[in-house]
């Protein structure tokens, strides 16, 4: 059984004091111009006083367009830097990592949020998107490193970026919704090609000393599980990432695509060999047994998502107990609130079928 408490070592030479770290977790709180507000710092600075080792936030949108909710945090604009910085000091001083999200939802950016037609990397009629021009697609590119840059300048260690649920960079690898006939659509090597550009100008500009991750999803959204390993043995093989963050939904179901079922979505992964690139999960992961579980299975640390809402202090509680478990739900509001919740978050939990009780 791997120790809880184990220092994780990452390439770029920063180190995590233990195995957990926050999901970056959808929670609306923010001002409508992506600009941090006291809810949201409340939320993440509690998560980093409860003994997370990384304390990643919300996803970030690196355009105004590519806003995927109300209430999202930005960081397209300097504006940005002044409450992201208090943000990142706070956590900090707690001993975990600061670490930023770079997002664009592309065309999951609701158009009545955005005052304008979604972008997508080629049209799409069921979401009314249409497609970026290749020089749109070349702005996209810069605006999620300038988001890097920016994110080093507020004080984040390091920054992850998005290529996960269905959102732009998910889109493009996509051979369902990328119908590019550039080079950025087709082969997989061309449908990737923007994720690699990303961690190439984010490491370039950010320097080897920032943290850089990558989020992916194995399945779902047009996401074909073959393809995602390869893109997955590709980025570790060019030395330029520090770890890989899979979303996995449930780390112990079987893959859906019948060619690859026989074992589990985890071991898929884990039979790639990371050199010395860190793998975490996410996906059910809700007690201490939960965590061990994983751990025990080739994993470096864990992402906690649902855990983390309803306890701000899981990975304390689960380091002083291997057997701990989450309240029941559906869990009170007070003790939600309790646990740092806003009326804004409760309201977004409350869309969660049983989360939510009286």
């Amino acid at each position: 059984m791997k120790n809880l408490k184990d220092e994780i070592r990452f390439p770029c030479g920063l180190s995590m004091k233990n195995r957990f770290m926050l999901a970056p977790l959808t929670n609306k709180q923010s001002h409508e111009n992506g600009v941090l507000s006291d809810d949201e710092f409340n939320w993440l600075t509690m998560r980093a006083k409860g003994n997370f080792g990384l304390t990643m936030s919300c996803a970030s949108h690196v355009q105004a367009i590519g806003k995927g909710f109300s209430g999202q945090l930005g960081i397209f604009g300097d504006q940005h830097i002044e409450g992201l910085k208090r943000l990142t000091d706070e956590i900090k001083s707690h001993a975990s990592l600061a670490v930023a999200q770079l997002h664009h939802a592309g065309m999951r950016s609701p158009e009545d949020i955005i005052g304008q037609q979604p972008v997508c990397p080629s049209d799409d009629e069921k979401t009314n998107s249409r497609a970026l021009t290749l020089d749109e697609v070349k702005r996209l590119r810069d605006d999620f490193i300038e988001a890097g840059v920016r994110a080093k300048k507020a004080g984040y260690e390091g920054a992850e970026i998005h290529g996960a649920h269905g959102y732009i960079l998910c889109q493009f690898l996509s051979s369902n919704i990328n119908k590019r006939n550039d080079e950025y659509g087709g082969s997989l090597e061309n449908r990737s090609r923007i994720i690699f550009e990303i961690v190439d100008g984010i490491r370039d500009k950010c320097g080897s000393e920032f943290l850089l991750g990558v989020r992916l999803s194995a399945e779902r959204f047009g996401i074909k599980l073959g393809e995602i390993k390869k893109v997955c043995k590709k980025l570790i093989d060019t030395n330029k990432i520090d770890f890989l963050d899979m979303s996995l939904w449930d780390s112990f179901k079987e893959p859906v695509e019948e060619e690859h079922k026989g074992k589990n979505l985890l071991e898929h992964f884990t039979e790639l060999d990371f050199k010395d690139v860190q793998l975490t999960v996410a996906g059910k992961i809700k007690s201490g047994e939960n965590v061990h579980e994983v751990l025990n299975n080739k994993v470096d640390f864990v992402t906690i998502g649902r855990a983390a809402i309803l306890h701000h202090d899981f990975p304390q509680r689960v380091m002083e107990n291997p057997d701990f478990v989450p309240i029941e739900l559906p869990a009170p509001r007070s003790h939600l609130i309790q646990e740092g919740l806003s009326e804004k978050f409760i309201e977004y939990m409350g869309t969660w079928p049983g989360f939510v009780g009286e």
